[in-house]
């Protein structure tokens, strides 16, 4: 993986993509924005806060912060209105999602950077946040294993993987749209690595934790190098 500047941006070269599933979002990030808007209008803004109060970096006023598949870079932004001197990177392999977001006001602190998941182009122990919304269930099984190894590379000792995923819907109608979703857009495995739990993160990281988000729409799932035991806590009740 090469990295180099052109027109004062940031672009890594990829090998491999997706190129089909990249050109479709590269059509529609023409309209993505105003898709969630109507889509997710009522609780998009508080599952991205949620997600930030989450990351819990308080104690540092310039975390490092990566936001992979950033998408037209909502996430990433909300991270840097909270820590405004931090250092803030948007990762996408959609040249067109990644347009939007150099084009909002609130994005003209973070850098954005074209590129695969599976392929991170930034040395080891990086960032003190990685974070990936509603992606995972996209790649296939092999490649979304890869990137979470690429993940974990690129976090600190000390840093946390915060990776947003869907929850199932428990009504019967929902949940077959909520199948055909995953049929469609998802990768072959989509379905079974949303009903997963944790256990494909576990494969990868020694601490993983999941919580709910104030909607129940979306599972938080927080991933860590190394396992923390709290005061007064063992390994055999962490969930």
């Amino acid at each position: 993986m090469r990295k180099h500047r052109e027109g004062g941006k940031f672009f890594a070269t990829m090998s491999n993509v997706r190129t089909g599933r990249r050109n479709y979002y590269n059509v529609f990030s023409y309209v993505y924005d105003a898709f969630i808007n109507l889509h997710a209008r009522r609780y998009a803004g508080d599952t991205r806060n949620f997600l930030v109060e989450m990351a819990n970096q308080e104690e540092k006023s310039n975390p490092r912060i990566l936001d992979i598949c950033c998408g037209t870079g909502a996430v990433i932004a909300a991270f840097a209105n909270r820590y405004p001197e931090s250092v803030t990177v948007g990762y996408d392999f959609s040249r067109g999602m990644l347009g939007k977001a150099r084009n909002k006001q609130e994005s003209r602190k973070t850098i954005f950077i074209e590129g695969d998941a599976a392929f991170l182009p930034f040395a080891d122990e990086s960032f003190d946040i990685v974070t990936c919304s509603h992606a995972l269930y996209e790649l296939k099984g092999p490649t979304r294993q890869t990137a979470l190894q690429e993940m974990k590379r690129v976090i600190c000792s000390n840093g946390s993987v915060l990776l947003m995923e869907h929850e199932v819907p428990h009504h019967p109608l929902i949940k077959i749209l909520f199948n055909i979703r995953m049929m469609t857009m998802g990768s072959a495995d989509a379905i079974e690595f949303v009903k997963g739990g944790l256990v494909p993160f576990r494969r990868i990281f020694p601490d993983v934790s999941r919580y709910s988000s104030p909607t129940g729409k979306s599972k938080l799932i927080v991933c860590r190098k190394h396992g923390i035991i709290q005061e007064g806590e063992t390994s055999k009740n962490k969930q």
